[in-house]
């Protein structure tokens, strides 16, 4: 009698699984490059590894292994023993380039010892990063990381906000006179929203270390900080919103990247007071890297809650159904998703103040 075989199963390998595990070989071999500065050099053209050596103080041997890893991850091109930057490097990994990434890139090669410590910090429920020390040597990169990714989002998204507001039954930002800024850091958000909206004046309010960042931002801009009503558009409030009492009487308030930083409770609490600072009819709008309303992903946002695992005490990703329970409970309504607002499943919710 034959035997009948059952559908085929599809083989598997163990491929992807170890290249998942050996995917840290490629962002190292990148975290080296950028804190060598080996692509600023080669904006003047192609070089050798020995005069690149000479240039950055590096073995000349050791260097050219570095120069052909980036080779093959698609960032410098090899034509003989001369290395070329790409497309790619020369948009993002050029010093003084618009839209370098350096900066963002040392921040992630600074969390990387912490990613190492990943099941110490699983068995306890605690942080594993270093506390003022480890926050003051990456502050720089961090803030300046944070300044790039914004301006490949703000400039987009500022003038858009209004439309999707009004199409989700939401007010809209024209015609708004006040923004809130919450944990605005750089103040890029602040910015865009002032260039979109010329009546608009928004307040920065983040902790006092960021404050000489927020006013070199707005220098590039043509902008200042002072107060309101000296003919200027954006003013900075040195605080802790998870302590301090917020400014009152906005008529918007934009909260990016703050939550996750923070235990839900804590996030629920920043939500409702910032909910308390807007005048009836304002607008209250979430930026995050948001899970989805089953919990098994994106990649990106379900990873990022691990690093916040790491870094903070309490810190995770959220969904939108998440934030979305958050607004109703500081009284907002309607609440509503406004779509993503950039990469990594970043994403906008928000509600109204009846």
């Amino acid at each position: 009698m034959q035997r009948l075989s059952g559908p085929s199963r599809p083989e598997t390998t163990p491929g992807p699984l170890l290249a998942m595990s050996a995917a840290y070989w490629k962002s190292c071999a990148l975290h080296a490059a950028v804190t060598l500065d080996l692509f600023t050099p080669l904006a003047a053209g192609p070089a050798t590894a020995r005069e690149l050596g000479r240039q950055l103080d590096c073995d000349a041997r050791a260097l050219d292994m570095l120069l052909t890893a980036m080779c093959a991850l698609g960032l410098l091109a090899r034509s003989g023993k001369a290395f070329a930057l790409t497309e790619t490097s020369r948009a993002y990994l050029v010093r003084g380039a618009p839209g370098y990434q350096g900066h963002i890139i040392r921040h992630h090669r600074n969390l990387v010892k912490s990613f190492g410590d990943m099941a110490q910090a699983v068995r306890t429920g605690r942080s594993v990063r270093g506390g003022p020390q480890w926050a003051e040597a990456d502050r720089e990169d961090f803030l300046l990381g944070m300044f790039n990714m914004a301006m490949a989002i703000a400039p987009r998204l500022a003038p858009e906000l209004d439309a999707r507001l009004k199409a989700a039954g939401l007010p809209g930002l024209a015609g708004k006179k006040r923004l809130l800024d919450l944990g605005g850091g750089p103040g890029t958000y602040s910015i865009h929203f002032c260039l979109a909206h010329p009546e608009l004046f928004a307040t920065v309010f983040d902790l006092p270390a960021t404050h000489p960042f927020a006013e070199a931002t707005a220098e590039r801009f043509g902008l200042g900080y002072g107060v309101e009503g000296d003919g200027r558009r954006l003013a900075f409030i040195p605080g802790d919103y998870t302590q301090d009492r917020l400014p009152q009487g906005f008529d918007a308030a934009w909260l990016s990247h703050i939550l996750h930083g923070e235990a839900p409770d804590m996030a629920a609490r920043i939500v409702r007071k910032a909910a308390e600072t807007l005048n009836p009819g304002g607008v209250l709008m979430v930026q995050e890297f948001l899970l989805n309303d089953s919990l098994d992903g994106p990649e990106f946002p379900a990873l990022f809650s691990l690093n916040m695992l790491l870094g903070t005490e309490g810190g995770q990703a959220y969904s939108a159904a998440m934030i979305e329970d958050m607004l109703h409970a500081a009284g907002l309504a309607p609440v509503a998703r406004l779509g993503t607002s950039g990469p990594n499943h970043a994403g906008v919710v928000a509600g109204a103040r009846p």
